[in-house]
């Protein structure tokens, strides 16, 4: 009867060690707790294609060369063969009216191409730098249509008001992505105008309370940032109540803090 009793004990001792520490372990009174913070990576995605860099430009164009010369003909070029040759044989017979069918008015393909050369004339294509643009309105989401945008807003942190994401704090019983949505409909007043990419955290950030606030049960904040692209071509959100700009990448460095913006650039993607 030995042995098994051993092997029983055996088996108990591997699966407490083998078991993970609960939460209680993790989170005891004599370790650091963190505060929890949710925040939301909100985009606009570009509306325009970017315009092409000079090496870029040669690159399509020696491309599309290629595909000209090693394509087949046109309906509307072989129509084009078609008439040439058609006319080569009336100037060398010397007629005026096509012989299978006298008197129809017949469109060239030379008058079809005149026609859309003037009216590709006529058009006016919109232009790519928008009022927004010309007026640096940063607020404003009809800015920079070739680029991605990221929302920022001026939130007060401590006796300090900083440009960062927006983020809510976490509440018990509530997923840290619920908290992200939370925050987007303290903005709006409403989660609608957002689709957020899966339940994961796209980044982290971690920082310490400065001496004067921080204590060992309150040592710091851990932010946890959930991507969204917006949806709709508009946001509302009231100028008067908060600050808050549509940034690029290129942009974020004059709001962010360093340690802020290092972390923010690792995840936010300029398609």
């Amino acid at each position: 009867m030995a042995a098994p009793f051993s092997r029983a004990a055996w088996l108990l001792l591997s699966a407490a060690v083998r078991s993970p520490p609960s939460r209680r372990c993790l989170s005891g009174a004599s370790g650091p707790r963190w505060r929890l913070f949710g925040a939301l990576c909100l985009q606009r995605l570009p509306l325009l294609t970017q315009a092409l860099r000079p090496q870029e430009a040669e690159m399509a164009a020696l491309v599309q060369q290629i595909e000209v010369e090693k394509s087949l003909y046109s309906d509307h070029e072989i129509r084009c063969l078609a008439e040439e040759e058609r006319l080569r044989r009336r100037k060398d017979r010397n007629e005026e009216e096509d012989e299978d069918e006298p008197g129809k008015e017949i469109v060239l393909a030379q008058d079809l191409e005149d026609a859309w050369e003037q009216k590709l004339r006529s058009f006016n294509s919109a232009s790519r730098t928008t009022d927004a643009d010309k007026n640096n309105d940063r607020t404003s989401l009809s800015r920079k249509l070739d680029h991605s945008l990221l929302l920022l807003v001026k939130q007060k942190l401590g006796d300090q008001e900083i440009w960062l994401l927006p983020q809510t704090e976490w509440k018990d019983g509530e997923t840290l992505r619920a908290t992200s949505e939370r925050a987007l409909f303290a903005l709006s007043g409403s989660p609608s105008g957002a689709r957020f990419l899966g339940n994961a955290p796209c980044g982290v950030y971690k920082y310490k309370f400065p001496r004067a606030v921080r204590t060992e049960g309150n040592v710091g904040a851990k932010v946890f940032f959930f991507k969204a692209f917006l949806q709709d071509s508009h946001l509302p959100l009231d100028k008067e109540k908060r600050d808050y700009v549509w940034v690029s990448k290129g942009e974020l460095a004059d709001y962010l803090k360093p340690e802020y913006h290092s972390q923010v650039t690792r995840f936010f993607v300029d398609l």
